[in-house]
């Protein structure tokens, strides 16, 4: 007996699945951790999802669910965290591959229920915009939470759905989501992100990170992503708590919409048509747009120069926090030098690392 956690959009999910785990049952047993391998842009070149066919050494959990263990390797040029987050932390990752569609996940779900027969299944996700309706203006990568839940509605199991850290994701403002959220389930401490202290220092999910910085106690603005969208550190990021399964799925138009989808393509399309866009081809066009672009270099003097700036206008738009992802953007570097960029950075301002985030200083008098 075993537990099993699906992390809703992979990434930043499977990294918070995994402090939930130590959370809420220590070292009683270890999760199976059910997730897509599908790290954006920052660390795979290619756009969309990775499936089995983009892996080496993946290892038969059930016939349609590979597990990726640490010496695991996806195929270039494609790239994944999948395989670092198997060699630093404790528990199984089993892949989420979505390119059949919802029936596809369902089926590999309840391949993967009748295989471990878990004593608890837990779908997880980080911010809350599985409960999106679709026309919201910030929301901004729905389809593989939509896909998730639209899965974990069909299959014959009990399937608790926990969304943490409510906003933190910058996609649905919280006080949008309080109507659905039920009972807490658990607030998160600073002792709970010590499991995932090490993996908090590379991996480049910025709601995860906003989670585990609440949890340290951080509070303010925090700019993510490229647009810099202000997200709040409260008193609510640290929190969990559960949400109606029948709930979210009647507000999610894109989760009922592919329930019966056969193809990722087909998802695809029900996305441009409810949401009005396609994550993937948002991944495509900024593909193409990164590959047109001259390799950056890191020239210390010049990056600690541009830093200034865009601290000064950080602080004119009251933030207080950021991530490295945004940092890394905000001064035209490629994901590929977000880690030397983040180790200049901590050298030479170590007093601004609150990790994992970078807290903007006030004003020098």
């Amino acid at each position: 007996m075993t537990r099993l956690i699906v992390a809703a959009g992979g990434g930043g999910d499977a990294v918070a699945a995994a402090m939930l785990d130590a959370a809420l049952y220590g070292d009683d047993g270890r999760a199976v951790i059910f997730t897509y391998a599908w790290d954006r842009l920052l660390i795979d070149p290619l756009p969309g999802p990775r499936g089995g066919a983009d892996f080496t050494g993946l290892e038969a959990l059930t016939p349609t669910v590979w597990s990726v263990p640490a010496s695991a390797r996806p195929i270039a040029p494609a790239g994944s965290m999948v395989p670092r987050l198997a060699a630093e932390l404790p528990h199984t990752f089993a892949l989420i591959d979505p390119h059949h569609g919802a029936q596809g996940i369902t089926r590999q779900l309840e391949g993967l229920v009748n295989h471990l027969k878990p004593k608890s299944i837990d779908l997880l996700d980080v911010g809350g915009d599985i409960l999106a309706r679709g026309d919201e203006p910030t929301l901004r990568s729905p389809l593989a939470d939509a896909l998730t839940l639209a899965a974990c509605c069909q299959v014959n199991a009990p399937i608790r759905l926990l969304v943490a850290g409510p906003g933190l994701d910058g996609e649905l403002p919280a006080e949008s989501l309080h109507p659905a959220l039920g009972s807490l389930v658990h607030t998160f401490t600073a002792k709970d992100t010590e499991p995932i202290g090490s993996v908090l220092e590379w991996h480049p999910s910025e709601a995860t990170a906003m989670l585990a910085a609440t949890a340290r106690g951080a509070r303010g603005i925090c700019e993510v992503r490229d647009a810099g969208l202000p997200v709040p550190l409260t008193d609510e990021g640290p929190t969990v708590h559960h949400v109606d399964m029948d709930e979210a799925l009647s507000r999610n138009q894109l989760a009922r919409a592919t329930m019966t989808t056969t193809k990722l393509d087909e998802a695809e399309a029900l996305s441009r048509e409810i949401c009005g866009f396609s994550e993937i081809d948002y991944e495509r066009n900024k593909a193409a747009w990164l590959g047109e672009q001259p390799p950056a270099k890191l020239d210390p003097k010049a990056v600690l120069a541009q830093l200034d700036h865009f601290e000064a206008q950080a602080r004119n738009r009251g933030a207080t926090h950021t991530t490295f992802r945004r940092i890394t953007e905000a001064l035209n570097l490629n994901g590929t030098q977000r880690h030397d960029l983040r180790q200049l950075l901590i050298s030479k301002h170590p007093e601004q690392y609150a990790p994992p985030l970078w807290r903007i200083t006030t004003a020098p008098e």
